[in-house]
C-alpha cells in the first residue's frame, strides 16, 4: 500500500483542527455620512442672529454708448447728484460733424426724390393725354427711380436719428438720485463704450442679504418686528423682508433672504457695513406649532405605505426609523407633523440607511 495515501487522513485532520482553532475575524462595522438638519421652533429663530453686509438698493457704474476723449467730469467722489445731472461728457465734435453730414444728405435726397417725383408726374401726364406718346419702360424707368429715392430718404431719416443720439450719448448723466462713491477714468481720457467711468448708488434705503437654515424657514412669514443691529453704529434700524430666495443653498442648506431698511434719523448706514438681523416669531392661532418644514429628501415611503425619517440618536451616532405625517409641499420644503424641536433628521440619502446603522453627521459644504 502507498504510504502517501496513509498520510492523507493525517493531513486533512491537521487542516480542520487549524482552522478551528482560529477565532472568527470581527467586521468593522461601516459608518456612513449622512446630511442633517436640527428640528427647530419659534423659540430657536427668535434667539438666532443673522450675519449680512449693508449693501444700497440701488448703484451702478455709468459708462457711456460711445467712444472719444472725455473733456469733463465736473463731479468726485463724494458728490451728490440728482437725476439728470451731466456728470461726464465727451468731445462732441465729431459726433456734431457726422450729424451735420447725414443731415446734408437728407436734404439732397429730399431734392433728388422731388426731381423724381416729377420726372414721373410729367410722363405720366403726358400718356394720359396720348398713351402712345411716351413708352411703359420710360414710365417705369422714372417709378423706379421715385421709389429709389423714397428708400434713400428712409435710411437717411434712421441716420440722422441714429446721429442724433450718438451725438447725445456724449453726456453721461444721473439715472437717479445718489452720491458719487468711486471714479474710474479721469478728465481727458480716451473712454470706450461700456468702459465704467464712475460708480453712483442711492443710499437712502439700504438692503441686506441673510441666509436662513432650511429649518427655520418655514417660520419666516410669522416674523414680526424685524431689525438690523449695526455694532459699528451702535443702532438697530427696522426692517421688512424684500425677497425670499426659493431654492436652498446645495452647500450650506441655507436660504437668501433680502432685507430693505430705511436710513435711520441719527446715523448713516454705509454699504459694506456688517450687521446681524433678528426678529420675533408670533404664530397665529390656526398654526400648529407641531408642523415643521423639512426637505423632500429626508421623507421615505417604507413597505407600509407609510412616511418615515430617519432620526439620529446624538449619543450613539445611530439612526432610527420615525413615522411622520406629511402636509403640504411648497417651494422651500414639505410641511410635516410628528416630529420635536431639537431632534436631528438625516436629510438626504434616506434609502440608502438601515435601523441602528452608525452614522457620521456632514458638516454644511462637504459632499457625501
Amino acid at each position: 500500500m502507498n504510504h502517501s495515501l496513509k498520510l492523507i487522513p493525517f493531513v486533512l485532520a491537521g487542516v480542520f483542527f487549524l482552522f478551528g482553532c482560529q477565532e472568527d475575524v470581527p467586521q468593522k462595522e461601516m459608518i456612513r455620512p449622512v446630511k442633517a438638519m436640527k428640528v427647530a421652533d419659534q423659540a430657536t429663530f427668535t434667539d438666532a442672529r443673522f450675519p449680512g453686509i449693508a449693501k444700497a438698493t440701488k448703484e451702478v457704474d455709468l459708462s457711456f454708448r460711445v467712444s472719444g476723449p472725455m473733456i469733463t467730469r465736473p463731479v468726485n467722489v463724494g458728490d451728490e447728484v440728482t437725476a439728470g445731472t451731466t456728470v461726464a461728457r465727451i468731445d462732441p465734435r465729431d459726433y456734431e460733424v457726422n450729424l451735420r453730414t447725414v443731415e446734408g444728405q437728407l436734404v439732397r435726397a429730399k431734392a433728388v426724390l422731388q426731381r423724381a417725383q416729377a420726372d414721373l408726374d410729367r410722363v405720366l401726364n403726358i400718356q394720359k393725354q396720348d398713351a402712345g406718346a411716351v413708352s411703359q419702360t420710360l414710365i417705369d424707368r422714372n417709378r423706379q427711380r421715385r421709389n429709389s429715392s423714397q428708400a434713400d430718404i428712409k435710411s437717411l431719416v434712421a441716420a440722422v436719428d441714429q446721429a442724433k443720439d450718438q451725438l447725445s450719448y456724449t453726456y453721461l448723466k444721473a439715472p437717479f438720485d445718489g452720491i458719487i462713491t468711486q471714479t474710474y477714468a479721469e478728465a481727458f481720457e480716451d473712454v470706450r463704450p461700456k468702459q465704467p467711468v464712475l460708480r453712483l448708488l442711492d443710499p437712502s434705503k439700504v438692503e441686506m442679504w441673510i441666509n436662513i437654515p432650511e429649518n427655520m424657514i418655514s417660520l419666516l412669514p410669522y416674523v414680526s418686528n424685524i431689525k438690523v443691529r449695526f455694532d459699528a453704529l451702535g443702532i438697530e434700524a427696522p426692517a421688512d423682508v424684500k425677497e425670499v430666495g426659493t431654492e436652498a443653498s446645495r452647500t450650506t442648506r441655507t436660504f437668501p433672504v433680502n432685507l430693505i431698511m430705511e436710513q435711520p434719523a441719527d446715523a448713516k448706514i454705509l454699504p459694506g457695513m456688517a450687521g446681524s438681523a433678528f426678529g420675533d416669531v408670533n404664530l397665529p392661532d390656526q398654526a400648529e406649532e407641531s408642523e415643521y418644514i423639512i426637505p423632500v429628501s429626508a421623507v421615505f415611503t417604507a413597505t407600509d405605505n407609510k412616511s418615515y425619517v430617519w432620526l439620529i440618536d446624538e449619543s450613539a451616532m445611530t439612526v432610527k426609523r420615525h413615522e411622520i405625517t406629511p402636509g403640504k409641499l411648497t417651494g422651500r420644503g414639505l410641511n410635516v407633523k410628528g416630529l420635536q424641536t431639537g431632534q436631528w433628521i438625516a436629510t438626504a440619502g434616506a434609502n440608502t440607511l438601515r435601523e441602528g446603522q452608525k452614522i457620521t453627521i456632514l458638516q454644511p459644504g462637504k459632499q457625501m
